[in-house]
């Protein structure tokens, strides 16, 4: 679509529109009225120079023969063909173009909109859309009854590159729409009126040194105008610094042009660079940045001397110690490989007495004297040092620097020194005491004269030397010589004796003994290792033999050079079984050795007997005891010379039958016991009654009591004080016997002795209860430990177990009682 002004005499046209396609462009030509502009023969607009300011132009396009009629165009074709016609232009108006930034005046005519049926009908239009009734408000405006459009004011294409709006069409009698809703293209043509602008870092970095032509880096930079005019076309340029950079115009890439660029001398540059649109004609907008190109360093410069040579002085036998401090500068960048040094002794060092190390904080070089030096043998030494760094040197002539260092070793006076400072010696152990096995020399370093006599050179032995004892060391014994010489100053030397082995132990079986765990239907082995502290070839391998009165309830299996298997050849009881071993080493030294073999019934790997077995102590058996001693007390109740206590077998605790009064013995018992069992019951506070019925004509048992007497106060006194029922639980115990029932069924002899020593016990519970001088302290209630609840051994009183007393099964386990008391008994 081109803009066009026909000019056909006599008629002159308005601007306007057309389409090219719709023509015959082989019989048309273009021209344009401003010789800056060309079009080519399909159309398109050409600049041919180029120029500052905005202008205006006319194309022209010619035809063979032009006519005008009734607003048709028609075009004159060669006879024979037919004849095309260019209809006048219908509803569908291409896109309409303003300039963006225009100053006016305002309002301008943009293009008139023409409906069809505008033939057939008054019509009248309307618009809608952005730059109208939506945002931008106020930009366009439309005439309804002519359909001018009309531009109201600048309009800034960046913001607003394009409006789309919808023109309609109404008969403007009926107010009805005469045609479809027309969509309307409004394109704000560009104008160059942005300045291009960088985007991203304008900092570059490139290795000193470089080679000319090595990239630096590359700027960037855009431009808001239209995409793909020269508005945005940048060109890249250089203000300053041309002689040692350049930049591509289109790319933006910055490169080196020289390679002497040195961070030593200028670590950055700053370089100001230009961009301009228009591909950088006159015309352009243009903007300029600084960009800071920053050289990285490289290790060019070694580390330098400060001095040329160094000398220093150090004592003889002095070692680790600092003894000079060296110095250096560099050039390059501080705390990297390129500066931080490495100190190396090149010459001179060839003993190891010197080391040298670097100081991180200074990076100077650090010399220290590593092994004594000796001035007798070295006054002086000559050292040559060099300086480096931990990274190479790079793009640089310059070599490693060195300098020559001066040791001076001074003299001091020393004491006694061994020549050689260690020896070995060879001996053999067991060797007799104040034998001489060897000598050892100590001499004065100034004068070399020896310090002591030839006699007390020699070494004797002193006491047997042993290989197996525990200060020899893999077969060798250290020992400290010391030697002083006049003015009191001593020396050192090592003498090593290397002791060789004789064959003097035997090899010999652990002690302890072997398990066997017993197998039905299995006879068991167990492997023996036998031991000797000698070396090869005075020990192993062993041989192993029976001796030859044996009884044959073993076999031996050799199983290697030190262990033989002993192999039960026919079953044999539990327990230990003793078997005798003739061991002897490889030189035939040896002799019989005792095995003891415990054979048992086993769990995991352990005999149970042994499992559950207890140790026991004296103190610990006579604790078992105790029980048994105390049971046994309670069960009789003996006086000084009262024997009439009897103890009754029952074996149930609920109340039995009647027991027969013939099969209970009544003992006699002396007069004079029942005097003091009279003043005891007197002591006891017995009633009156009781007390002066000691002498009735009535049945005085065997203190002198009577029957009626004893009734008398058991019935009344102690019924008063604890109830019938609390006697006979209190005195008649768990017999079965009521006093109330069973006392006619009892003989008054057995009645007689159960009341006297109820009476008696009441007594000494009296005693008991106001002594404190402690002299019934063996009487009094002990505790013990406390079982728990639910004890697997149950009751452990010594009667309370009355099992096969054949059975001697016990005596191995001896069961969960036993070891239920050796538990309490046995001290925590």
């Amino acid at each position: 679509r081109f803009l066009l002004l026909f000019f056909t005499p006599p008629f002159i046209l308005p601007p306007f529109w057309v389409e090219v396609a719709d023509c015959d462009t082989a019989s048309a030509s273009f021209t344009v009225s401003d010789p800056s502009f060309a079009v080519t023969s399909g159309g398109v607009v050409e600049a041919v120079t180029s120029g500052g300011t905005c202008r205006r132009f006319s194309v022209f396009l010619f035809f063979l023969f032009f006519f005008f009629f009734n607003n048709r165009f028609f075009l004159s074709q060669p006879k024979g063909e037919a004849l095309l016609k260019r209809s006048k232009r219908r509803w569908s108006p291409p896109p309409f173009n303003i300039l963006e930034n225009d100053k006016g005046p305002f309002p301008m005519n943009v293009e008139e909109i023409v409906s069809d049926s505008a033939a057939n009908y008054n019509v009248y239009y309307t618009l809608s859309g952005p730059g109208l009734d939506e945002n931008p408000v106020g930009v366009f405006a439309l005439k309804p009854n002519t359909g001018m459009l009309t531009v109201l004011k600048t309009v800034d294409r960046e913001e607003f590159p394009v409006f789309r709006l919808t023109a309609r069409v109404f008969n403007e009698r009926t107010g009805k729409e005469t045609d479809n809703p027309l969509p309307i293209t409004i394109i704000v043509d560009d104008v160059n009126d942005n300045a291009p602008t960088f985007t991203g870092s304008l900092e570059c970095t490139v290795l000193e040194q470089s080679k000319a032509g090595t990239v630096v880096g590359k700027l960037n930079a855009t431009d808001r105008d239209q995409e793909g005019t020269l508005h945005v076309k940048i060109k890249y340029s250089l203000v300053d610094g041309q002689n040692l950079f350049a930049i591509d115009p289109q790319t933006g890439v910055i490169t080196t042009v020289t390679n002497t660029l040195d961070r030593e001398t200028k670590d950055k540059h700053l370089v100001i660079v230009q961009i301009k649109d228009m591909n950088g004609q006159g015309n352009g907008l243009s903007n300029t940045g600084t960009a800071t190109i920053t050289l990285a360093d490289i290790n060019d410069n070694p580390p330098t001397f400060t001095k040329p040579s160094y000398q220093v002085s150090v004592k003889e036998n002095e070692k680790d110690k600092l003894i000079l401090r060296i110095p250096v500068e560099d050039k390059d960048l501080v705390n990297t490989p390129n500066w931080i040094s490495k100190f190396v002794i090149s010459k001179g060092n060839e003993g190891g007495n010197f080391r040298i190390d670097a100081d991180p904080e200074t990076n100077e070089g650090l010399l220290y004297v590593l092994k004594p030096l000796d001035y007798e043998k070295t006054k002086n030494v000559k050292l040559e040092i060099m300086a480096r760094n931990e990274a190479e040197l790079s793009n640089t002539k310059a070599q490693w620097n060195t300098i020559p260092l001066d040791v001076a070793v001074t003299n001091v006076d020393e004491g006694p020194e061994f020549t050689p400072p260690t020896i070995r010696i060879n001996v053999k152990e067991n060797i007799q005491n104040n034998t001489v096995i060897g000598s050892y020399t100590a001499v004065d370093p100034e004068t070399k004269r020896q310090t002591i006599t030839a006699e007390s050179e020699n070494l004797r032995v002193a006491n047997t030397i042993d290989r197996e004892s525990k200060f020899v060391q893999d077969g060798m014994y250290n020992i400290t010589m010391k030697a002083v010489d006049s003015s009191s100053k001593t020396g050192t030397g090592t003498v090593i004796l290397v002791v060789e082995d004789v064959n003097d132990n035997i090899p010999v079986f652990p002690p302890g003994e072997m398990v066997l765990c017993e197998k039905e239907g299995e006879l068991g082995s167990v492997v023996v290792v036998a031991e000797d502290k000698d070396q090869v070839p005075l020990s192993a391998p062993f041989s192993f033999t029976l001796p030859a009165d044996h009884d044959n309830k073993w076999s031996l299996i050799l199983e290697n050079d030190t262990a033989v298997r002993l192999q039960q050849m026919k079953e044999l009881p539990r327990g230990i079984h003793t078997v005798h071993v003739d061991v002897k080493d490889l030189q035939s030294n040896g002799g019989i050795q005792t095995v003891k073999i415990r054979i048992c019934e086993c769990k995991n790997g352990a005999c149970l007997a042994k499992e559950h077995s207890v140790s026991l102590g004296g103190l610990a058996l006579l604790a078992m005891l105790l029980p048994l001693v105390l049971l046994l007390l309670l069960c009789e109740f003996p006086t000084d010379t009262l024997t009439g206590g009897i103890l009754l077998k029952s074996n149930t605790e609920a109340p039995g039958e009647e027991v027969d009064s013939s099969l209970i013995a009544v003992p006699t018992i002396d007069p004079a016991v029942k005097g003091l069992v009279k003043r005891n019951l007197v002591s006891a506070g017995l009633p009156g009654a009781l007390n002066t019925g000691i002498h009735s004509t009535h049945d005085q048992g065997m203190f002198g009591v009577t029957t009626a007497d004893m009734q008398e106060y058991y019935s009344g006194q102690y019924d008063r004080q604890y109830g019938t029922q609390q006697f006979n639980r209190d005195y008649l115990g768990d017999t079965g016997m009521d006093f109330d029932s069973k006392y006619q069924g009892l003989s008054s002899g057995f009645l007689h002795t159960w009341q006297t020593n109820g009476l008696y016990l009441q007594q000494k519970l009296a005693f008991l209860g106001s002594e404190e001088d402690g002299r019934y302290a063996d009487d009094i209630i002990h505790s013990y430990r406390f079982e728990g609840v639910g004890s697997a051994a149950g009751s452990v009183g010594c009667c309370s177990d009355c099992g096969d007393t054949n059975d001697l099964d016990f005596l191995n386990t001896l069961g969960p009682k036993f070891k239920t008391l050796a538990d309490v008994c046995k001290k925590t």
